[in-house]
């Protein structure tokens, strides 16, 4: 840089004594413009002279100090070239010091991390153990106390109805016994006492058919029960229950077995059988419309949302939703594909999901329920739901069951109004015949007392002789008779 800078002082002072010279000439030309040119011309060679010897010397100093500015940046460069070798060299040796010691310490730091994670893997094998064993215990013994209080609600509905047996036994026997009170009623009373006596049988009758009413209130309660114990039980934190074993003890807790049948060939000229299936009225009552009823449980797929919600893990969690949508869908067409047949089975049919977390992810998922209701025929329900639409279905049967025996008592009062009718013809008779029976034996007394008035006259026995006599007189009479 120096000699830079004195290369271009000397420049300068070349071009400055250049044009002092040009100055100086031009100053002479003017102070010598009247003089002889000779002279001037002299003088200029001389000046031009000078500036050519002065630019000579110039040149020269300046390739000089060029040379030297060169040959000082080649030492520069060699001398930068040798301290950048020695600098990469120095630093080379570094990094490979620092990459040693860097692999000895993740050396170090992965053995570490390898025997944590062996221990913790242990510690997780462990624990997993220990929970499948305690969530085992704790589904036997749900499974067993479940089972016991199916056994002790069927005993308690096998009692009441045997308990609701008996009575209508009773009240059947005490409404013959009635009857017969009022036919002897009837038969000893003429027209008057026979209606009151009916009335009040009718009045007795029509108590009794309250109080049967009052029964069929108090199984209604009791079904309503059974839903209420259902909803007790069921626990969404318990795992492991199959299905179709829930579902038969719903059907068996809330429907007659006449009213369901199991493995059910619902679809004509197909092998599929369906788990269950409802008895609907048809138009034919020989030929029923069957609902279908399949119990399904997409285990793999729920199990890994659960370990999604338990991981806190966003993604994962809409992955494995979207994969229990898609296998929910996937069981909602095999039902359809399968079991629905109109007009031989119901346009929809039921998917029965043993778990309420299981139904409540569905119901979580938008649009989900009434997509499988509009694309495929398929209602789900989960084991509230379900018990709650059977209940509906009950109530149904009961009234279908109380509109047929509303027909039957109508007939069975016609019958008994024409027994009526017949049975007054008959008091009727009995009257005639009692009328009779009754002219008959006041003849009888009329005669009775002709023959005493005519006995009168005649001499009296003794007591004791009048007895053997008429003892003696009845045994032969009582002898012809038998002949």
């Amino acid at each position: 840089m120096c000699l830079a800078k004195e290369v271009l002082q000397v420049e300068i002072a070349a071009l400055l004594l250049s044009a002092l010279t040009l100055l100086g000439v031009v100053v002479l030309l003017i102070k010598n413009a009247g003089s002889d040119s000779s002279a001037v011309k002299e003088t200029l060679a001389s000046l031009a002279k000078q500036q050519e010897v002065t630019e000579r010397l110039v040149r020269e100093d300046v390739a000089a100090c060029r040379r030297e500015i060169a040959d000082s940046a080649r030492q520069n460069r060699e001398e930068l070239s040798q301290g950048l070798k020695a600098f990469g060299d120095s630093l080379n040796r570094q990094v490979a010091e620092m990459s040693l010691l860097q692999k000895t310490q993740l050396d170090l730091l992965t053995r570490q991390l390898e025997e944590k994670l062996a221990k913790l893997q242990a510690q997780v094998n462990s624990d997993a153990a220990q929970n499948r064993a305690e969530i085992t215990a704790v589904l036997q013994a749900f499974g067993e106390n479940f089972r016991t209080n199916v056994r002790d609600f069927n005993e308690l509905q096998r009692q009441k109805f045997g308990e609701l047996a008996g009575q209508l036994e009773k009240l059947v026997q005490s409404s013959e016994d009635r009857l017969e009170k009022i036919r002897a009623t009837v038969e000893e009373k003429l027209q008057n006492t026979l209606e009151k006596r009916l009335g009040e049988s009718f009045r007795q009758v029509s108590e009794r058919l309250e109080q049967v009413h009052k029964g069929l209130g108090e199984m209604q309660t009791l079904a309503a029960g059974v839903g209420d114990l259902k909803k007790a039980l069921t626990n969404v934190k318990i795992r492991g229950t199959l299905g179709e074993i829930q579902l038969e003890n719903i059907l068996e807790q809330i429907l007659s077995p006449d009213q369901y049948e199991k493995n059910v060939a619902v679809k004509p000229n197909s092998r599929e059988r369906v788990e269950y299936a409802v008895k609907m009225p048809g138009r034919d009552d020989e030929q029923p419309v069957w609902l279908p009823i399949d119990a399904k449980f997409p285990l793999e797929d729920y199990h890994r949302l659960l370990d999604a919600y338990d991981a806190a893990d966003a993604g994962q969690i809409e992955s494995s939703a979207r994969q229990l949508e898609n296998s929910v869908k996937k069981c909602a067409k095999d039902i359809r594909d399968k079991y629905l047949s109109p007009p031989h089975t119901t346009d929809f049919a039921i998917m029965f999901l043993p778990f309420e977390g299981l139904y409540a992810e569905v119901l979580r998922r938008a649009g989900l329920f009434e997509a499988l209701m509009r694309d495929y025929k398929v209602a789900v329900t989960g084991p509230t739901t379900l018990a709650a639409f059977l209940n509906s279905l009950q109530m149904g049967f009961r009234t279908l069951t109380i509109e047929k025996r509303t027909s039957e008592v109508w007939q069975l009062l016609g019958a008994v109004r024409t027994q009526f009718s017949q049975f007054g013809a008959l008091l009727e008779k009995t009257k005639k015949k009692l009328e009779e029976a009754s002219n008959t034996i006041d003849g009888a007394a009329r005669k009775s007392r002709t023959i005493e008035r005519k006995l009168d006259e005649v001499q009296k026995l003794p007591e004791g002789d009048a007895g053997l006599l008429l003892d003696l007189g009845a045994e032969a009479g009582a002898e012809e008779d038998a002949s």
